[in-house]
């Protein structure tokens, strides 16, 4: 039966969106900056399917013969964070953004938090992660009190130390928030931030959980599950789906993790139906891009393209490995938070020649049209499949 596999890189932006000022992201391009500032990458394995060719990158060839059809796709859902990426990707155009905070939460909204969980709350700020446990990670074993940030993007953000709330406690908190924060202060995601660790030695922990609001009809991926094919994810996709259409999750605290699991999980095979396997690659985006180390990512990236090659030389003839990214997140910026980007589209048909130039697709549903003609399956009202133009 035939797999799809979509590899998603969580934040590997490709710099060049049009509107890329509109959002302050002027001159933003996460694997180009990264690439200049550390000195070149080694990443042979994608070399060879077309990632030189689709973005000049120091260390990076073009393939003279690619193996992959390569190109870019381009936002066109308003917004940069991963849930509208995400269902960009599965062919859900976001026309309005999700709500920001860049000031704090009004104060009402933290009144009714309190009201409901019992909590108080320090912090209200748009900040990064671990800096703010580090700035507030006192106060908040001494209070009792949470804290409670935001980012750039469109998140209610839930730190505790495992001191104050233990793993079930913080999610029935975020639970609690997830159901109160409705229009107008309805964010993409609440996010249970954990973390552990003695004062100035605070370090967040990988149980990490985000609470998606629930992506409107439309959505390709339980279009595929009524046609029959079954779908798996694993790492954060299940939770920005808030689990629609998905069949089996599987948790990843990391790439390492994410990238064995896809591994075992291809090797399970599919005897009956076809498959769809979903994979996010977090640590690109959280512990690289948010912190600003593009040392991280280079390491990162060239440790995927030593795993990338063995696992390219197990798919089965017919099978369809789709790579992207779901926003920019350039480390080489003063941000710290996600950049309006197009992103990378690498197709490997196993069994067919590749080489083929896809040029900018205006929109990521393109991703999704291409997943649901493969199936032959219905498809989101939006996106143009590139599957014909692989063949």
């Amino acid at each position: 039966m035939a797999t799809a596999i979509l590899i998603i890189l969580d934040g590997l932006g490709v710099g060049g969106a049009p509107d890329a000022a509109a959002y302050g992201d002027l001159g933003s391009d996460t694997l180009g900056n990264m690439a200049r500032q550390v000195g070149g990458l080694q990443v042979p394995n994608l070399a060879s399917l077309g990632l030189g060719n689709l973005h000049p990158l120091p260390g990076v060839e073009p393939a003279p013969a690619p193996r992959a059809a390569y190109g870019r796709l381009q936002e066109i859902s308003a917004g940069k964070d991963s849930t509208t990426g995400h269902w960009e990707l599965m062919g859900l155009v976001t026309s309005v953004p999700f709500p920001t905070y860049p000031a704090g939460f009004p104060q009402e909204v933290l009144a009714e938090f309190t009201a409901r969980t019992g909590y108080g709350v320090i912090g209200n700020k748009a900040a990064s992660g671990t800096a703010i446990i580090a700035e507030l990670g006192d106060e908040h074993l001494a209070t009792g009190k949470l804290i409670v940030y935001t980012s750039a993007d469109s998140v209610f953000q839930i730190a505790a130390h495992d001191k104050v709330c233990d793993l079930d406690e913080l999610y029935r908190v975020c639970e609690i928030a997830r159901e109160m924060l409705k229009p107008p202060h309805e964010v993409s995601r609440v996010i249970a931030r954990p973390f552990t660790g003695e004062p100035g030695a605070y370090t967040r922990t990988a149980f990490r959980h985000d609470y998606s609001v629930d992506p409107p009809a439309g959505l390709l991926l339980p279009m595929l599950q009524q046609h029959g094919v079954e779908v798996s994810s694993i790492g954060k996709i299940y939770d920005l789906y808030n689990g629609a259409g998905i069949d089996h999750s599987h948790a990843s605290r990391s790439n390492e993790e994410g990238m064995a699991n896809l591994a075992r999980l291809y090797a399970e095979g599919a005897e009956d139906r076809d498959r769809l396997l979903l994979l996010n690659l977090v640590d690109f985006d959280m512990l690289w891009g948010h912190r600003n180390d593009p040392e991280g990512m280079k390491k990162g990236l060239e440790e995927f393209d030593v795993w990338l090659g063995p696992f390219l030389d197990r798919l089965a003839p017919g099978d369809l490995l789709l790579m992207t990214a779901d926003h920019g997140n350039d480390p080489t910026t003063p941000s710290t938070d996600h950049s309006r980007e197009q992103v990378p589209l690498l197709a490997f048909w196993s069994g067919h020649p590749g080489g083929q130039e896809l040029g900018v697709r205006e929109g990521f549903m393109d991703m999704g049209a291409t997943i649901a003609e493969y199936f032959g399956s219905p498809a989101p009202a939006k996106g143009r499949s590139f599957l014909s133009e692989m063949s």
